[in-house]
């Protein structure tokens, strides 16, 4: 299991554990993280499930890809840690990934 924490001004974090392979959109709601809507199920056709990584873990999560890049000039307040949530496949490598939940995904 790869563990991630997920932040949020204001609330609590959360640490919860993600199996190899999934999505960290797939943990997010599995895991009950509320604030990752996921309006099109991971299809990369919205950007309710933005997430910002924290610039430690950039290199290793890698950039968004140019589709990836489009969906998330969607996204409330994008920057330069901005992802998908959906596009990030978790692995051993990713094991205390910290994430920073945006304001709101609307």
């Amino acid at each position: 299991m790869v563990k991630v924490t997920f932040s949020k001004a204001g609330k609590d974090d959360r640490l919860v554990e993600a199996s190899e392979g999934d999505t960290l959109m797939q943990t997010a709601l599995s895991n009950g993280i509320d604030e990752i809507l996921a309006d099109c199920g991971g299809a990369l056709s919205c950007a309710t499930c933005h997430v910002h990584v924290a610039p430690d873990w950039m290199d290793r999560v890698g950039p968004p890809g140019d589709e990836e890049t489009a969906m998330l000039e969607m996204a409330v307040d994008p920057d330069e840690t901005s992802r998908l949530s959906c596009q990030i496949v978790m692995h051993a490598e990713l094991d205390g990934l910290e994430i920073m939940l945006p304001k709101s995904q609307l």
